[in-house]
């Protein structure tokens, strides 16, 4: 018989032959202890607690005690109590401080031990009850270290998903919030859940959605971003089509617009899907200041958006192949400053992005402590020092500060890679045709953007079609009651009634 057989197989009445065949389930799991003990008057029972010392907190005494109190309400004695009685009991007496689960397979007890229960066996009853005491000690509420906000809440999400769900709760206190949990993985046993405000969201995305969630199942999961393959519609593409937050209340306004947020156990993201190309432009503090400052920030990222994709590109064709349409005075600069430089401007700026780059991943590997500094310090030596050595001209590192500074206004930071890697193709077609390069790049980009569907809605939603209303919320963020509206007072189409969030 396999171990799989054996923990699937009932659970007998003989207290020995349970403890035998859960020591066989469970062997070698050094943090899997047994205690017996004795129970009832003059200790003639037995039974058994097995638990695992590195997720439960064991309190044997408690357990004894409480047992041995409920156990003098039964006037025919212990042998003839079955679990229900004593679950009644428990209850009854107010004996149990802590609600239990009765288990009736030896796949019952294990996942509950694994789980942080613990299992108490007795003797002449094939069942078992099982005790909630999981004490992993986790990660407290602090702000949210990706997400910084000026205004606004400052509670992120932990590990921990009840506590996530709790906080999402605590927001949203309207039975139409459902949760629906599934698991995954035949090890792992990782439970995940997904949440959506019913008669708000889209039934044939929410149906897509749980198709596509559905498969993964028997895949072992251990973070929220390894959903992401099965939900985007395409792994190859640059363009992100989930977006995670550790915001509270950048889920909840999610939720409210007719997105579908999920949560991972262990794991402190939300995934918001669908996620289209302006929820990544902008953040949830765009709606705790005032329309005329958020209007200008939004008017900044997108000005950010640009440098950060095109800039090194820009520079490439207008000094390779378009020189007359720079100005005689800044050109005279240029040609200046590029004197004695042995690369053509390509080269100069691939050698800088590269470095530039491998800067960057290297103070965010870096201890926090000293990763900013290394990044800082490397970027001012390597520049000046490429400059002196005339491998690269002054006006090439300010281009290549420039597009770095860019990409770090981005607020999120998977759009803000996806600039990173276009970067280098832009450079590439400048490099080949100049101007003519570069728009065919950019044609290409848009093209790719309007076939990309996040869970069968158009990548471009609020773009493309284009729909006047939609714009109140994009570039310029109209006063808020304006557009804010209840979910459930306004008339949603596909996901606009536009717009509760970025």
């Amino acid at each position: 018989m396999t171990s799989n057989e054996r923990g699937a197989s009932a659970l007998h009445v003989d207290i020995a032959l349970n403890r035998q065949q859960l020591e066989t389930v469970l062997s070698r799991c050094g943090d899997v202890h047994y205690h017996q003990w004795s129970y009832g008057e003059g200790f003639a029972f037995q039974a058994v607690s097995v638990y695992c010392s590195s997720l439960a907190d064991y309190s044997g005494q408690l357990l004894q005690l409480a047992l041995d109190k409920v156990s003098s309400y039964e006037n025919e004695g212990w042998n003839r109590m079955t679990p229900d009685k004593l679950g009644h009991c428990l209850q009854v007496s107010n004996a149990a401080l802590q609600p239990f689960s009765i288990l009736t397979t030896f796949s019952d007890v294990c996942e509950s031990v694994m789980n942080g229960f613990i299992v108490i066996l007795f003797d002449h009853i094939d069942r078992a009850l099982g005790f909630p005491t999981r004490a992993v000690e986790r990660r407290q509420i602090t702000e949210p270290v990706n997400e910084p906000a000026v205004h606004g809440p400052r509670e992120g999400t932990t590990e921990d998903m009840s506590l996530n769900l709790a906080l999402l709760r605590s927001r949203i206190r309207n039975p139409a919030f459902k949760l629906e949990f599934l698991r995954s993985g035949a090890v792992t046993k990782t439970t995940i859940c997904f949440g959506y405000l019913d008669e708000v969201v889209n039934p044939d995305l929410l149906a897509e959605f749980r198709r596509r969630v559905e498969s993964i199942t028997e895949y072992e999961v251990l973070e929220t971003s390894y959903i992401d393959d099965w939900i985007q519609e395409s792994t190859l593409s640059p363009f992100p089509q989930v977006r995670y937050t550790e915001r509270t209340d950048t889920a909840v306004a999610s939720v409210l617009d007719g997105k579908i947020i999920v949560l991972v156990e262990n794991s402190p993201m939300i995934m918001i899907c669908p996620a289209f190309l302006v929820d990544f432009m902008g953040t949830a503090e765009d709606y705790y200041v005032r329309s005329v400052f958020s209007s200008f920030i939004r008017i900044l990222r997108m000005t950010a958006f640009i440098i950060a994709l095109m800039l090194p590109s820009l520079y490439i064709a207008l000094t390779t192949f378009h020189p007359e349409l720079i100005p005689t005075v800044l050109l005279l600069a240029i040609v200046d400053s590029r004197e004695g430089i042995p690369f053509p401007a390509f080269i100069e700026a691939l050698i800088m992005e590269a470095s530039f780059e491998l800067l960057r991943e290297a103070g965010i590997r870096l201890p926090r402590t000293v990763g900013s500094a290394v990044s800082i310090v490397g970027a001012l030596v390597i520049g000046q020092a490429a400059i002196m050595a005339k491998i690269a001209s002054p006006i090439m590192v300010i281009v290549v500060a420039l597009t770095g500074i860019a990409s770090f206004a981005i607020p999120h930071y998977d759009l803000a890679i996806t600039l990173r890697l276009l970067r280098f193709p832009y450079m590439i077609a400048a490099s080949m045709l100049g101007g003519y390069g570069l728009m065919v790049a950019c044609l290409l980009t848009l093209l790719h953007l309007t076939c990309l569907h996040s869970l069968g809605e158009p990548y471009l939603t609020s773009l493309a079609p284009f729909k006047l209303r939609d714009w109140r919320d994009f570039l310029i963020r109209v006063p808020l009651k304006v557009f804010l509206r209840s979910p459930r007072n306004r008339k949603l189409r596909r996901f606009g009634g536009r717009r509760q969030q970025p």
